[in-house]
């Protein structure tokens, strides 16, 4: 497990507005990360205890555990881990509720063996994360982290032949993954006129939705890299696309493709991306993923790749995919509802173990 920042706990104990009640008759929840006052409101309101990380920073382990020890219900965010150690230490845990949609972090079979509950959010952050990945796309193919370096370092008027770019009309569109996002990215790159938009993904799309969002299947990925300008990645994370995209899969790609990382990051082999950007074999590599984040994860990269930050040919963001106002106040009611339906004993709505 992966010891995140080491900060000051910034800790508040909220209390239902009810009839006073011994703490030890009410449930405790804690939340492990800053988060609208509506959805402390949620869960006071239900009559549950609430204890919340009130800095921007993530809780360490250490710091994580001394909260949750006595904890019977979690909130948790992206930069959270659930694995044997914090159950170890957290025997009245009942249930998780994610505010999140990708739950890879989070060892849902030892919390199901426990009798605990894990739930997710399943569809609020597609749209956003969809259109984070065409800004990503957009951004490299028409070099604007270099465009925006060049003005602020002293623009004069003339042609720039040197940040000459691509862009996604006529070009060949690959998708990897074709879950709801990658659905999503298919739909809203249309408008943009591609020259065809190809899939890969272990349970094909029936005919009348590929029909639809004019998405070809082809066998494998081996396949789709090979002919695509664009690669979205938006497969989850798991054993069989862990580094997928690696230096052999590279080695057979397109000359010039650009890689766009929604997904996961260990979905890629980082390190092999910056060796075929500093060959020249890509075009670029932009990402709002990183593979440090894969904290259930045993084997990752501490950091990322300090040639990727630096190559002139990469757009990052920090996984801001779900990162629109509104998305997140809604992603959290969601959680927090879970929560109350837990509270109330009520059937959860995306209960994913």
């Amino acid at each position: 497990m992966l010891a995140r920042s080491s900060t000051v706990i910034h800790r508040t104990i909220i209390t239902a507005a009810t009839a006073p009640l011994h703490s030890s008759q009410r449930k405790k929840v804690v939340v492990t990360a800053l988060a609208f006052q509506d959805t402390y409101d949620t869960l006071t309101s239900a009559g549950l205890d609430v204890t919340r990380n009130e800095s921007t920073e993530p809780w360490s382990l250490d710091e994580l555990i001394s909260q949750a020890h006595d904890a019977h219900a979690i909130l948790a965010f992206m930069t959270d881990c659930c694995d044997k150690t914090l159950l170890d230490a957290c025997p009245n845990l009942e249930m998780i509720a994610c505010a999140l949609k990708g739950f890879d972090n989070f060892d849902t079979e030892l919390c199901a063996e426990r009798g605990i509950a894990v739930t997710a959010v399943p569809d609020l952050l597609t749209a956003p994360t969809a259109e984070l990945g065409l800004l990503l796309a957009l951004g490299l193919g028409r070099r604007i982290r270099e465009a925006d370096e060049a003005v602020k370092v002293g623009f004069i008027s003339r042609l720039e032949t040197n940040l000459y770019g691509t862009g996604l009309a006529g070009a060949n569109i690959g998708i990897f993954g074709a879950g709801a996002v990658g659905q999503a990215v298919a739909e809203r790159i249309q408008g943009f006129g591609p020259a065809r938009i190809s899939y890969v993904d272990p349970m094909p799309l029936d005919a009348a939705t590929a029909g639809i969002l004019s998405m070809d299947a082809v066998e494998c990925l081996d396949e789709l890299i090979q002919q695509c300008d664009v690669l979205f990645i938006c497969a989850p994370l798991n054993a069989s696309t862990r580094h997928s995209v690696n230096d052999e899969s590279l080695a057979k790609a397109k000359p010039g493709i650009q890689l766009i990382n929604i997904s996961r990051g260990s979905c890629v082999d980082e390190s092999a991306v910056a060796d075929a950007l500093e060959s020249g074999s890509i075009g670029g590599y932009a990402a709002d993923v990183f593979g440090f984040e894969d904290w259930i994860l045993e084997e990752r990269p501490d950091r990322i790749d300090a040639r990727l930050l630096s190559h002139p040919r990469t757009l990052f963001s920090p996984h801001l995919g779900s990162a629109v106002t509104s998305t997140r106040r809604s992603i959290e009611r969601a959680a927090a509802d879970e929560i109350v339906r837990w509270k109330n004993d009520e059937p959860y709505k995306f209960r994913v173990n």
